[in-house]
């Protein structure tokens, strides 16, 4: 997958860019899933972040992980691309597996968590529960837009 991200200063004449962020659907042997509770808003969502320019999608994965929850992990596979059509951010979700480390929460986290897949579905907007399911389901990577709070139908 090739991506490419202008780091020139935009004009009034360019073309609008959108953000580029990663996430990992971290999966233990059990099959709980790790998700982290955002200090600046409460929600339950995937660890990720902004793709820093110098990065690749999965060593931007490896590193909000660790940021966000203490652990390391392995890179398997795209399993979906989301558009958040209300603030132009693309995000590269990945599915991961732990390999080191030690869970805890970060200035960014006031939780982490290992869940079920009924307690994604429970805890997370389903705009962001189902970046977790369609990690799971074997068929991807899904392509999906959003507006934030509901998920379009594919087309």
């Amino acid at each position: 997958m090739l991506l490419y991200m202008s780091n020139s200063a935009p004009t009034s004449r360019s073309t609008p860019r959108h953000s580029v962020s990663v996430a990992g659907v971290v999966v233990r042997d059990d099959g709980r899933l790790l998700a982290i509770q955002r200090a600046d808003n409460g929600t339950w969502e995937l660890p990720g972040g902004v793709l820093e320019l110098e990065e690749t999608p999965e060593e931007g994965v490896r590193r909000e992980v660790l940021e966000e929850t203490g652990l390391r992990v392995d890179v398997a596979e795209l399993t979906g691309v989301y558009k958040n059509v209300t603030v132009g951010v693309v995000a590269l979700v990945f599915r991961c597996k732990p390999v080191g480390g030690a869970e805890c929460t970060s200035d960014e986290t006031t939780a982490v968590q290992w869940l079920t897949p009924e307690e994604v579905s429970e805890r997370m907007s389903k705009v962001y529960a189902i970046r977790l399911l369609d990690a799971l389901d074997g068929h991807g990577p899904h392509v999906r837009s959003h507006d934030g709070r509901q998920l379009f139908a594919v087309r």
